[in-house]
């Protein structure tokens, strides 16, 4: 099983760009001995800086999955109506138009490491509800788009984010799992892709939208039951005012524990919790299974933060 990292959370580069601190993070992340691939952000091209120096630094072992996320929510900032379920025409085929790139970015790759080294590309179901409309019949139909490129050998998943509720303030506000979950497996059944659709569940994401500790586990099932359970991404998240925020989508790292020594005290995502969900997924081949967490302060150097990394990676050692 490949293991994904959200290196990118992570990076000492939160805001500008050091390529020569960016090197020296890189070379750090290939002596982790449980990283065998990156979740790797995608904003519009391979790299958000310099698609070079990612050609250069990275290993050439690694195994990617790709995440429009960082994108989509950089294009939502300028377009409320962008996404692949939006009713908004104009909007819609902005989204698909990004996929197109993401599609260019995965052959580039690909090219350049001379194999399929993208597992999977992860879609999501845009725009925010609270602030345009969409539909899960527009998301079906930008999913057929998608399904008549060639992905280079990666597998199409959609990675669920929280959805809208009346209630409660949203970090994305997107389309709901039942919603998702409906129109995945429609897809699966009028196109019968050779790498069927499938759904991510982002642990942190998930409990973010229940306000419950066994959300994820909820969403996990649901999916399951449905066979379209494909990957699981661990990103903490905490009702705590903290450093992160409460009930924001900072990524915060799984609480210390016994195997853990360097933690977040206000993450609901602990030792036990890892491992319930791992073993609810026991009887399952996941596409994608990652971690992904950010670090705070932001002003945290290097060693701080590789630190907190091989911490939170021993959860994984069996």
């Amino acid at each position: 099983m490949t293991l994904f990292l959200g290196a990118y959370a992570a990076s000492p580069n939160v805001s500008g760009w050091d390529p020569e601190l960016e090197s020296a993070y890189y070379q750090q992340l290939k002596t982790l001995p449980q990283l065998t691939g990156l979740e790797h952000p995608f904003t519009g091209a391979l790299h958000g800086h310099d698609d070079n120096w990612f050609l250069s630094n990275i290993d050439p072992n690694w195994k990617y999955v790709f995440t429009t996320i960082p994108g989509v929510m950089n294009a939502l900032a300028q377009n409320p109506h962008f996404g692949l379920a939006s009713i908004d025409e104009t909007g819609r085929a902005a989204a698909i138009a990004f996929m197109q790139q993401a599609n260019l970015a995965i052959a580039k790759l690909n090219q350049h490491l001379g194999k399929q080294a993208v597992t999977a590309i992860m879609l999501h179901s845009a725009p925010a509800q609270h602030k345009a409309t969409s539909s899960a019949a527009a998301l079906q139909a930008s999913l057929a788009t998608l399904l008549s490129w060639d992905w280079h050998g990666a597998q199409v998943l959609l990675e669920h984010c929280d959805t809208y509720l009346p209630e409660q303030v949203p970090s994305k506000g997107f389309l709901s799992l039942a919603d998702e979950l409906e129109v995945l497996a429609a897809v699966n059944q009028q196109l019968q892709p050779t790498k069927p659709l499938g759904v991510v569940i982002n642990w942190g994401r998930s409990v973010l939208e229940t306000r419950a500790l066994d959300g994820a586990r909820q969403h996990l099932q649901a999916a399951k039951a449905k066979g379209l359970l494909q990957g699981l991404m661990f990103s903490g998240i905490s009702d705590q005012a903290t450093a992160y925020g409460a009930w924001q989508d900072s990524h915060q790292p799984i609480k210390a524990g016994s195997k853990i020594s360097i933690g977040e005290a206000g993450s609901w995502l602990t030792e036990q919790e890892v491992q319930d969900c791992l073993t609810l997924c026991n009887d399952i081949t996941l596409t994608v299974l990652g971690l992904k967490i950010g670090v705070r302060p932001l002003t945290a150097n290097l060693d701080t933060r590789m630190a907190l990394l091989r911490s939170q990676l021993a959860v994984f050692e069996r």
